[in-house]
């Protein structure tokens, strides 16, 4: 049984099992979706300039006239301010309040690396941040999310990880992001908890940790060490 069709004057004839059908679909579901990611974007072209050359040397000479007269303000964390110290700064009499030098801080840029490699618990998913690398990663933060049967909504931590999985299945998506969605039906004191598990368990691309307290950074750096080892967090 075949039927016959009319494209623009263009006669197709199509049997079953043939070139179309539930045959075709019956094939094409059964090949292997793949997950391989493609690689990330290494930048060609020159960056745009926003200001002129004249117009960042007024910029940067400013910014060095707050840094070394006004000063910037750091608040409960001693250690950077003893980092900061032994840098060259001047710390003010309130202990808070660094002083920058005319200079000490392009001296300090220069010993910054221009790239560095994120690593993923898969290594073949590592991707480069800097030097021209463009790394694609999904959307940060959202409170709602829409779908074709509840329109708007509050997201939940099954959104969450529906979306975490969908950007492990996207093979042009390099990285899982960090808070894809905010999930209000968890506890902001474990919510973060739930998070970072989510992009350990459903993905093996590089992820972002925690980053709203101290406390919450660090249970990201505890549970990766737990997932990609001791050695993998110390040593990158």
């Amino acid at each position: 049984m075949s039927e016959e069709q009319d494209y623009g004057g263009r006669r197709a004839r199509r049997g079953r099992g043939e070139h179309g059908g539930s045959g075709a679909r019956r094939s094409q579901r059964s090949q292997k979706f793949s997950t391989a990611p493609l690689p990330y974007i290494q930048r060609g072209i020159p960056t745009f300039d926003v200001l002129s050359e004249e117009g960042m040397e007024i910029l940067e000479n400013n910014a060095e006239t707050i840094m070394e007269e006004v000063g910037i303000a750091i608040k409960d964390d001693p250690e950077i301010i003893a980092m900061w110290k032994e840098a060259g700064a001047e710390v003010g009499k309130d202990g808070e309040t660094l002083h920058v030098p005319r200079g000490l801080a392009r001296e300090l840029l220069k010993t910054a690396p221009n790239h560095f490699m994120q690593h993923a618990r898969n290594p073949d998913r590592n991707v480069k941040i800097g030097d021209g690398a463009t790394v694609f990663a999904p959307v940060y933060g959202p409170p709602f999310i829409r779908n074709m049967d509840e329109g708007r909504r509050y997201a939940t931590i099954e959104d969450f990880k529906n979306f975490v999985k969908l950007a492990y299945m996207t093979p042009a998506m390099h990285h899982s992001g960090g808070t894809v969605c905010e999930p209000v039906d968890v506890p902001v004191n474990k919510r973060h908890l739930d998070m970072i598990y989510a992009h350990l368990r459903y993905s093996d691309k590089p992820f972002m940790g925690s980053v709203t307290a101290p406390e919450r950074a660090q249970d990201t750096v505890d549970m990766a060490r737990i997932a990609l080892g001791a050695d993998v967090v110390e040593n990158n």
